[in-house]
C-alpha cells in the first residue's frame, strides 16, 4: 500500500490483449487431450504485444510498492513499540510476500490445468471454484465477483485516504504560513475541485505526466524526510520495546495498508516476457518484496525513533513549518498524491465500467461516465468530510481491505485448488493457511473495530481536533 501499490500504474505493462473470453476450456482441453497438466507450459502459450523484461518488471513492482504508504510506519511503530515494531514488521511483510505468491502460483497452476495461457486476479479466483470440489463450483461466479469489488472498495477507500490526506497537508501549511484558523474540512472542499477534473481522465496515456511528476515529487520528499530524520542524534532510551496490547490491531492494519500490492501483481506478472522469473529464489517478488520490508522497517523505526509520541498518519505531517524545506516535502507529496488520484480511480472505475457499460446506450456512454465518475468521487469526498482524522481512517483501510483481499482469500484460493489430496504431508498447506486466514480475520476484526472506535471518539470527544 505504499498504499500506491495497488492501484497500478500507467507506466507498468498492462495486461495482455486478450481476456480469459477468448479462451474456451472446453475446447482447450479437446485440443490438448495428450497433454497432461505438468507438459503444458501457459508461458509458452503467452502471446504479449510488449512484454516487460525482468528488471522492468522489477522496476515496476518497487514503484508500485514505495508509495505513500511508506510515510505511515513511524506512527505504525508509535502503536506497537520499537522492538515489536521491528519483529512485526518483518513478519508481516512475509506472511504479505507468502500470500502474493501462492496466489501466483495457483495462478500458474490452474493455467495448466485449464489450458488457459494467462489468468488475472479474478478470473484465477473463478477457475479455482469451478474446477474445486463439486460442493463449492455453484460458488465460482461468487467468487470472481467477490475479489472484483472487494478491489473496487479497496481503490475506492484508498482515494477517500488520498482526499485526506491532500486536505491535511495543504491545512498545515497554508493555516501556518497564512494565519489562518480554517477546519481541515475546508480544504476537503477545495481539494474536490482539482479532484473532480484529474478523476475525469479516462485514458492511462493522459495519466503518464502526472504519475511521472509525482514519482519525482515523492522520491524528493523522502529525501527531505530522511535528512529531518537523521540529521540529528537519535534518542532511544524513552521509546517503549512494546507499546500495548491494546494498539496492536492498529499497528497490523497500518502495516498491512502499506505493505500490501496484491491488486498490482497478476497485471506485472501477466507481462513479463520471462514470468518464469516472477517467483523463485532470487525471482522479481523476493526482491522487491524484500527491499520494501528492509525499507519499510527503516523509515518505521527510525522514523518513530525521531518524533516519538508525536508520530503523525504521514511523517510527512510531522516535519518542522517553520523551515521551508520542510514546508516544500508538505506541498510536494501533497502534490504527488494529487496527481497519483487519478491512476487511483483509473482502476476500479475501469472494473466498474466493464461490468454495466453494456447496460447503458452508446449514444449516452460519455455522459453516463462523467456523471458516475463525479458521483462516485463526490461520495469519496464526503466520507472524507465525515472522518477528516488521517491515522484511524489508514487503520480502517487497512483492516477491512487489505487483509482481507491480500491475506484472507489468496489462502483461500490455494486451499480450494489442493482440495483435497493435495496439501501436502500431515495436511500442512491446509493448517498454515487456516492460521494465516485466522491472523487475517484477526486483523480485520480488531483493526477495524479500534479504528471505528477511535473514529467516533475523535468525533464526539473533540469535533475541533481538526481546526
Amino acid at each position: 500500500m505504499g498504499d500506491e501499490k495497488v492501484r497500478g500504474d500507467p507506466s507498468a505493462p498492462s495486461a495482455p490483449q486478450y481476456t480469459v473470453g477468448d479462451f474456451n476450456s472446453t475446447t482447450k482441453l479437446a485440443d490438448s487431450q495428450i497433454l497432461s497438466d505438468a507438459e503444458y507450459n501457459p508461458f509458452e502459450h503467452r502471446q504479449i504485444e510488449k512484454p516487460n523484461s525482468t528488471a522492468g518488471s522489477l522496476i515496476h513492482l518497487l514503484k508500485s510498492s514505495l508509495g505513500t504508504g511508506i510515510l505511515a510506519m513511524p506512527v505504525a511503530f508509535k502503536n506497537a513499540g520499537l522492538l515489536f515494531g521491528a519483529i512485526g514488521t518483518v513478519v508481516i511483510g512475509l506472511i504479505c510476500t507468502h500470500c502474493v505468491h501462492i496466489l501466483v502460483k495457483t495462478s500458474h497452476m490452474v493455467c495448466q490445468r485449464t489450458r488457459i495461457p494467462v489468468l488475472g486476479f479474478a478470473e484465477t479466483a473463478e477457475r479455482v471454484f469451478q474446477y474445486g470440489p463439486a460442493k463449492l463450483r455453484p460458488l465460482a461466479g461468487f467468487s470472481k465477483a467477490f475479489v472484483d469489488y472487494a478491489l473496487m472498495a479497496t481503490y475506492f477507500s484508498a482515494g477517500c485516504v488520498y482526499i485526506v490526506f491532500i486536505a491535511t497537508s495543504f491545512h498545515d501549511v497554508i493555516n501556518h504560513e497564512t494565519g489562518n484558523d480554517w477546519s481541515v474540512r475546508i480544504y476537503i472542499l477545495l481539494t474536490m475541485i482539482p479532484i473532480l477534473l484529474i478523476g475525469q481522465i479516462r485514458e492511462l496515456k493522459y495519466l503518464v505526466p502526472f504519475s511521472a511528476l509525482a514519482n519525482l515529487f515523492i522520491v524528493v520528499t523522502f529525501g527531505i524526510t530522511l535528512y529531518y530524520i537523521f540529521k540529528d542524534s537519535l534518542e532511544f532510551d524513552d521509546k517503549p520495546m512494546f507499546a500495548s496490547f491494546g494498539t496492536l490491531p492498529l499497528f497490523f492494519s497500518t502495516v498491512i495498508f502499506a505493505m500490501e500490492g496484491i491488486g498490482v501483481v497478476m497485471p506485472v506478472e501477466n507481462s513479463m516476457a520471462k514470468p518464469q522469473h516472477f517467483l523463485g529464489c532470487p525471482g522479481v517478488l523476493n526482491t522487491a518484496m524484500g527491499t520494501v520490508i528492509v525499507l519499510y522497517a527503516v523509515i518505521g523505526f527510525f522514523g518513530y525513533v525521531r518524533f516519538g509520541d508525536e508520530s503523525k498518519g504521514s511523517v510527512t505531517l510531522n516535519l518542522p513549518l517553520e523551515d521551508s524545506l520542510a514546508v516544500a516535502a508538505q506541498i510536494l507529496i501533497a502534490l504527488a498524491i494529487l496527481f497519483t488520484f487519478g491512476l487511483q480511480f483509473y482502476v476500479p472505475m475501469d472494473i466498474l465500467w466493464r461490468k454495466i457499460h453494456d447496460k447503458i446506450p452508446k449514444n449516452k456512454h460519455m455522459i453516463s461516465q462523467i456523471a458516475l465518475r463525479s458521483g462516485i468521487m463526490i461520495l469519496m469526498g464526503g466520507i472524507g468530510l465525515a472522518v477528516p482524522e488521517l491515522e484511524p481512517f489508514i487503520g480502517l483501510v487497512g483492516a477491512v481491505f487489505f487483509s482481507s483481499l491480500g491475506l484472507f482469500v489468496p489462502c483461500v484460493v490455494e486451499t480450494v485448488f489442493l482440495w483435497p489430496n493435495e496439501l501436502g504431508k500431515f495436511r500442512w498447506v491446509l493448517i498454515k493457511n487456516v492460521i494465516f486466514g485466522a491472523f487475517s480475520i484477526f486483523a480485520l476484526v480488531a483493526g477495524a473495530y479500534v479504528s471505528i472506535k477511535d473514529i467516533i471518539e475523535l468525533y464526539t470527544d473533540n469535533d475541533d481536533h481538526t481546526e
